[in-house]
């Protein structure tokens, strides 16, 4: 979950190993990805063709089925994601990408009602619409489904990736399935509701037998998952309406996490303003996204939605738009029915937080979730926030990070977590 500008270590290691994929990965399956007239790479998969920059790297997912899908880097990825086991519990933000995988066999959960559908014998899909980031194309001739993420700033030349797309020898046809009974699910209540006891998070959602198996044996009783947010850096394959139903009823409980704009003094590309009002504006907007997204999942009003807000140098300014975004945020998720949640640093962003726990210039989250590896299992966020603020069930403390842990034979990356919310 823990974003950073700079990664060294085991992230280092990741990084080179999805080079060495894209060295080996193909497109079409197979073979190297041909070079167009203007530099751009031509990529093929099962009948579907598509024009990217040079630069992107092409994965193949038949053959390495275990790589993380991630969008911290351009890249393509072909075929059917994985569970996603191998990710990092923590990457920079996203850029741009594609994920084209085959539709027969595809989980009818995964569409959605912008899911749009390329037009008779057509790869592209021109009035298809943005969902939390993400363009969705069924190209039914070649029996594909393209998914795209971008960010605000990249969007218009996503848009221009698909929009080269055309259909070549290769395909097999096949139909959208269904995805009626992704709307109807619902989770198991208010997310995380009355929880004491400890959690993790990961970068993406666990499978359902990594979950079914943790959930037997692990001392693991709630997850995080990323919901929303410009700044999520791995795909989602299974977090769908139906996953989240399905672990509430199994006695799971979720941390639904936004992860977008981040203070205005870091690194980040994807920065809230620095100027207060626009913060706060900014903030409202980021609720009324996580607010949609949780309802696409079937997350009820009454749940907490946690915005993920990465530590930084704190300085005055900063500070104010920080705690004039989460004012925004907070308002808006209120007037949506939902709690507000705020995840940061303890000695930055939580700390910021509670030194102006009484300031009537700023609306006060709700809960808070602060990351201090010191590896208790408390609620206890010592000098930086007081035990006045935020008091009873209101708090989520992070204790260890990037941890790898096993359990019933499923190795998952994470950061560990202890709740005491109600």
């Amino acid at each position: 979950m823990r974003l950073r500008p700079i990664r060294r270590g085991p992230a280092a290691t990741a990084a080179a190993l999805l080079v060495a994929l894209g060295a080996l990965s193909a497109a079409p399956v197979g073979a190297a990805p041909a070079e167009a007239q203007d530099g751009a790479q031509v990529v093929t998969y099962h009948g579907y063709q598509v024009r990217v920059p040079a630069t992107w790297q092409v994965v193949d997912l038949e053959r390495h089925p275990d790589t993380c899908v991630r969008f911290d880097r351009p890249t393509v990825y072909l075929g059917r994601p994985g569970n996603g086991s191998t990710c990092p519990a923590r990457l920079v933000g996203r850029t741009e990408g594609l994920v084209v995988e085959p539709l027969a066999g595809l989980d009818p959960h995964r569409v959605t009602p912008s899911t749009a559908r390329a037009a008779g014998h057509s790869a592209v899909a021109p009035g298809a619409v943005s969902t939390n980031d993400e363009i969705q194309v069924a190209v039914e001739s070649a029996g594909v489904l393209v998914t795209a993420s971008h960010t605000d700033a990249n969007e218009t030349a996503v848009r221009k990736v698909l929009g080269s797309a055309i259909l070549t020898t290769g395909g097999n046809p096949a139909p959208l399935p269904t995805g009626r009974a992704a709307r109807t699910a619902a989770a198991a209540g208010a997310q995380p509701g009355e929880f004491t006891g400890h959690g993790f998070d990961a970068c993406t959602a666990p499978s359902q037998k990594t979950m079914d198996a943790w959930r037997a044996e692990s001392p693991y009783g709630a997850v995080g998952v990323y919901i929303s947010g410009q700044t999520r850096a791995c795909a989602q394959p299974n977090l769908t309406a139906s996953w989240v139903s399905k672990q509430t009823a199994k006695g799971w409980r979720l941390i639904p996490i936004e992860v977008g704009r981040q203070a205005p003094c870091t690194t980040f590309s994807n920065r809230m303003s620095a100027v207060p009002a626009t913060a706060r504006s900014q903030g409202a907007a980021a609720a009324v996204g996580s607010v949609s997204a949780a309802r696409a999942l079937g997350i009820p009003a009454g749940s907490a939605l946690y915005n993920d807000i990465e530590g930084y140098a704190s300085t005055a300014s900063c500070k104010a738009a920080v705690l004039s975004y989460l004012s925004g945020w907070t308002e808006a998720l209120h007037a949506g029915g939902y709690l507000s949640g705020f995840y940061s640093g303890a000695s930055s962003g939580v700390r910021d937080a509670a030194a102006e726990n009484d300031n009537p210039a700023y609306t006060r989250v709700d809960h808070i979730w602060f990351a201090a590896w010191n590896g208790a299992a408390t609620t206890d966020a010592g000098s930086y926030v007081p035990a006045s603020a935020w008091p009873g069930s209101q708090r989520i403390h992070q204790y260890a990070g990037e941890v790898q842990e096993t359990w019933g034979g499923a190795k998952v990356n994470i950061d560990r977590d202890y709740l005491d919310v109600g």
